[in-house]
């Protein structure tokens, strides 16, 4: 028999109130802090009853563990292979631009990462496993770099390098959104794509006093480009 014709069976009621569940949650944790959304506010926000809400999840931890499941695979991106100099750094660029994408995406994470991590033992330890893959992505990258010449660094200093891209890229909201609170009021969220931009380019800065040749000319002038 053929299927050519079979259309996908459309979501069932409870799959969309489940998936609408979810999108509410991410858009509250992100607006306002994880800390202070609870499952009443969820519920209110979606005009349905909170024992609606409990039907689908048992508690507002188990929304955040689906989320991070969501979340784990929007961040598993990897670079691409390296190939001349110039297209390396522009190849770099888009890298860090996608991983400064999806942190945004589910920014609430990373607000409030500390107080998450210690209150679940497997959500930190899948934010290990993301963080050692990102390391050894940076890491292959600066390898294969100082392969072509166009990177001048010991192992040891690639180790670091790597180290310092994570950390930048872990806090670098956190630091954006203290930069931008005045004294004693909440603060506006930074601009999308500001943030993704002086990200990539804090963490390009940290790159480029390690390269040479075609590769540091290239960099240069992307960084050019942003800072006009």
């Amino acid at each position: 028999m053929s299927t050519a014709n079979a259309t996908t069976p459309a979501p069932s009621r409870s799959a969309r109130t489940r998936e609408r569940i979810l999108r509410v949650s991410l858009d509250l944790f992100n607006a306002n802090g994880e800390s202070n959304v609870t499952t009443g506010h969820i519920a209110d926000e979606l005009n349905i009853s909170p024992g609606n809400l409990y039907y689908h999840f048992r508690n507002k931890d188990e929304i955040i563990q689906h989320l991070f499941g969501e979340f784990e695979k929007a961040i598993d991106v990897g670079p691409g292979e390296i190939g001349d100099a110039a297209s390396a750094m522009e190849d770099m660029w888009l890298y860090l631009h996608l991983m400064f994408e999806r942190i945004w995406q589910y920014r609430f994470l990373y607000r409030n990462l500390d107080d998450l991590v210690m209150r679940d033992a497997k959500l930190r330890s899948h934010f290990n496993i993301i963080i050692g893959h990102k390391r050894d992505a940076v890491k292959a990258l600066c390898d294969a770099l100082v392969a072509a010449g166009a990177m001048r660094a010991s192992e040891d200093e690639v180790r670091a390098l790597a180290d310092n891209v994570l950390v930048v890229a872990t806090y670098w909201l956190n630091f954006e959104h203290l930069r931008a609170r005045p004294a004693g009021k909440f603060a506006a969220e930074p601009d999308p794509e500001r943030h993704f931009s002086r990200g990539v380019y804090q963490v390009m800065s940290l790159v480029k006093p390690f390269l040479q040749g075609a590769a540091g000319k290239h960099l240069e002038h992307l960084m050019a480009n942003y800072s006009e």
